[in-house]
């Protein structure tokens, strides 16, 4: 059996360097093992890892075709405890420089949303959902 669970997400980056600083500009601090060709976060669920996209391809032994300006077909979410938190989350996104696709509005299942996307196109979804539960590190561990 596969333990279920997600320990580590990994963005293959193609500008490492500018991607490293937007999310730093989030207010993300890196942990102690990033360096300059790897960055990496620790949040409060997984471990968020920004590292090469030709080398990310070369690791796995596949081809990646990255076209600028197309988003990828995963998205990313930071789950928040209360709905005024996912404007300020968005308001901080895009002055780090994210391009805000949907601003904060409310759910038709009830709670508050809005996606961003960084520099290179990965997308991120703010949400609050008035029935999630975090644990004390902040991670969502039910909705």
């Amino acid at each position: 059996m596969i333990p279920q669970r997600v320990s580590l997400v990994t963005i293959g980056a193609v500008d490492l360097p500018k991607l490293r600083v937007f999310y730093q500009k989030l207010g993300w601090e890196e942990t102690a093992i990033s360096s300059d060709n790897y960055a990496a976060f620790t949040t409060a669920g997984v471990m968020l890892t920004l590292f090469p996209l030709h080398e990310l391809a070369k690791d796995a032994g596949v081809e990646i075709e990255k076209s600028e300006g197309k988003y990828s077909a995963f998205t990313l979410a930071i789950n928040v405890e209360k709905p005024e938190e996912v404007d300020a989350c968005i308001s901080v996104a895009k002055e780090a420089g994210a391009k805000v696709l949907r601003d904060p509005s409310d759910a038709f299942w009830g709670g508050r949303t809005a996606y961003f996307a960084d520099p290179e196109n990965n997308l991120w979804e703010v949400a609050w959902n008035p029935t999630s539960v975090f644990d004390e590190r902040g991670a969502m561990i039910s909705f």
